[in-house]
């Protein structure tokens, strides 16, 4: 007997994530939704809880495509047949990060090919989640060549697949579901605006709520079936519930007048994209059939506009989705009657956007300067001489011809560095198949039949930022124009999704402020209240610099940038000459074969030239404040990565 998942009715709090849910349930064409948030806040368990409570769905026996009756898909040999048609549970597929497209496309089903069957299609995912769920956590690490997939397929709401002889369409509609963890980074914009609706969770800060969770947690765990069983009555209600909204749906009337307020909602908060008026306009409609009303409220709107807008909206780099809750309240009051608040509003939720917004300044006796501007950070256009770089923003881009990585697809190769068997296979056996080669000869491969290996390899470095915090970047306001060049530099990692780490240096000692990640919105909020003051312990910012490098190694091509006047004044060791320490650590990272760039804040006509100097032992180039924009910083950077 399979486990029972945990009742979607016991999740403890978090109603903005399990309406949101409910919402795409009531309406399948709403896109899906973006779970984001911390980890361990039932991202995961609600999505997969939703399964148990969603009105079962009728499709044919035994039918690899989940077709409607009476609307079979053109390769369904099951569905041209006299199969049944059967009350089943919505399909819920979970896409893997490292499927092949041929896993989520599907393919040629070889078995069938081989006793001369035309067109002999194996279906994949996309067919296996039709009129279901498709789930994927860590979606924002999904490959580039899948995001690229499931774009067009989300689009059309049709798979095509055209490879290898064959040439199949099946309807793939399916409500995406996606989890993320901040803390790895981002999603390309195309995938994020396919999402139709966006939550932010995090954990419960209430300790009654959290002992709550961990209560029915351990029960859950203890004994699954029992705890399960006690939830019935709740899950069923919530079954019914979804069931009537579905039904109410299409009778569910919005004025012309609420029309009006969400497209003033979406062009106050400079949403591009049309999408999200469409949705707006579903989700509104969806909240009144949940709540079984056949009228839409300006409450439905605006519990609507906090699900669809905060990932729409134009932001700037490293500036977190969300949406300014007093604005949207202005707007509301000017454009909409007021009304009694529903409970579906999600309205806690509220208090934690604006608490994400609140920035600490990283206050101490220590100066914190703001960050100076260098420059237009939208004018970053880098060309970079590496493996097929997408020019799409978003992570960057697996090289479709790397020599290493996964394979994600094979393609035809007269002389192939690295054989795909079983493509050269099915090619060879459609070709025996359409030259009438009898059953059960011996499979004859020609040259026109090989495929080689299409493989992933990551571009992405890994950049160590190493920041020097001492009071004399206090000096003329030097750690304006240092941060300045940093943020500005980040944007430009920000679109390629390379990783960064950040270490900070003053008083007697070194600290990593960020660990590698691709988030690069902690790396811009750890810089922004970096305060300065104090001491320079150059050598032990260099040697946790070395230590860091070693323990990545291995996991992305490193480059360091060490911004500093280079006057190291505190040594590693009693007694110790700081400035040998710093030349010895230099030329230890230069042996390891580490790129770096030097970034002198050195300023005055009177100049000791340090930080020159510890480049060349660095086998650096050097950079003067003074030279410091947007566009240069970031073309000298890509130009250390790909030497």
């Amino acid at each position: 007997m399979s486990v029972p998942l945990f009742p979607f009715s016991a999740i403890v709090g978090q109603p903005q994530l399990k309406n949101a849910l409910l919402l795409c349930a009531v309406d399948t064409t709403l896109g899906g939704v973006l779970i984001r948030g911390d980890k361990g806040t039932a991202k995961s368990t609600a999505a997969r809880a939703l399964t148990a409570v969603l009105p079962p769905v009728e499709r044919i026996a035994g039918c690899a495509f989940n077709c409607l009756p009476g609307q079979p898909a053109e390769h369904c040999a099951v569905c041209q047949s006299d199969a049944k048609a059967i009350s089943a549970n919505v399909p819920f597929v979970t896409l893997p990060l490292g499927a092949t497209e041929d896993r989520v496309l599907g393919t040629l089903d070889l078995q069938r090919a081989l006793k001369g069957e035309k067109n002999a299609f194996q279906p994949g995912l996309l067919a296996a989640a039709h009129r279901g769920i498709l789930y994927i956590d860590e979606v924002n690490l999904l490959p580039d060549h899948l995001v690229d997939v499931l774009l067009d397929v989300a689009a059309m709401g049709v798979n095509s697949v055209q490879r290898e002889g064959l040439s199949v369409s099946h309807p793939a509609r399916f409500t995406l579901i996606g989890t993320m963890n901040l803390e790895e980074g981002d999603l390309r914009p195309q995938l994020l605006d396919r999402f139709g609706l966006m939550v932010e969770v995090v954990a419960p800060r209430d300790k009654t709520l959290r002992a709550d969770v961990v209560r029915r947690r351990l029960a859950y765990e203890a004994d699954p079936l029992a705890y399960a069983a006690q939830w019935n009555d709740e899950q069923e209600a919530l079954r019914t519930r979804i069931a009537a909204a579905q039904a109410l749906l299409p009778q569910v009337v919005l004025s012309d007048a609420l029309l009006d307020l969400i497209s003033h909602l979406c062009c106050e908060f400079e949403v591009a994209s049309l999408r999200a008026d469409i949705v707006m306009h579903k989700t509104a409609r969806a909240f009144a059939a949940l709540d079984g009303r056949a009228q839409v409220t300006p409450d439905d709107v605006r519990a609507a506009a906090e699900l669809v807008l905060p990932h729409r909206r134009r932001r700037k780099p490293f500036e977190q989705p969300g949406l300014d809750q007093d604005k949207l309240d202005d707007l509301m009051q000017q454009v909409a009657p007021p009304s009694e608040p529903q409970d579906s509003n999600g309205e806690d939720q509220s208090d934690s956007s604006s608490d994400r917004n609140d920035q600490s300044d990283g206050g101490d006796s220590q100066q914190v300067f703001a960050a100076a501007n260098v420059g237009d950070a939208r004018q970053l256009k880098v060309d970079t001489p590496v493996n097929n770089v997408s020019t799409l923003a978003g992570r960057r881009s697996d090289a479709a011809d790397a020599t290493r990585g996964r394979m994600i697809r094979a393609v035809p190769d007269s002389n192939p560095a690295s054989l795909a068997v079983g493509a050269t296979l099915r090619s060879a056996v459609l070709r025996s198949a359409a030259e009438g080669v009898e059953e059960g000869a011996v499979l004859q491969l020609q040259t026109s039949d090989l495929h080689a290996k299409v493989k992933a390899g990551k571009n992405a470095n890994l950049i160590l930022f190493v920041v020097d915090a001492s009071g004399s970047m206090a000096a003329q306001r030097r750690m304006e124009a240092v941060k300045g060049a940093v943020l500005a530099l980040l944007t430009d990692v920000y679109q390629r999704r390379d990783q960064v780490a950040v270490i900070g240096f003053r008083g007697d000692k070194a600290s990593l402020l960020l660990a590698p990640t691709r988030s690069v919105d902690l790396a811009e909020q750890g810089l922004r209240e970096l305060p300065t003051g104090g001491r320079t312990p150059l050598p032990h910012a260099l040697q946790l610099a070395l230590q860091t490098l070693e323990q990545s190694a291995g996991v992305a091509p490193p480059l360091l940038v060490l911004l500093s006047d280079g006057k190291g004044n505190v040594a590693l060791e009693n007694g110790g000459d700081p400035w040998r320490e710093t030349l010895a650590l230099a030329e230890q990272l230069a042996a390891r074969g580490t790129p770096a760039l030097v970034l002198d804040t050195e300023t005055g006509y009177v100049r000791l030239g340090r930080a020159a100097q510890l480049a060349q032992a660095l086998g650096a180039e050097c950079m003067t404040l003074e030279e410091l924009t947007a566009d240069n910083l970031a073309l000298t950077i890509r130009a250390r990565m790909t030497q």
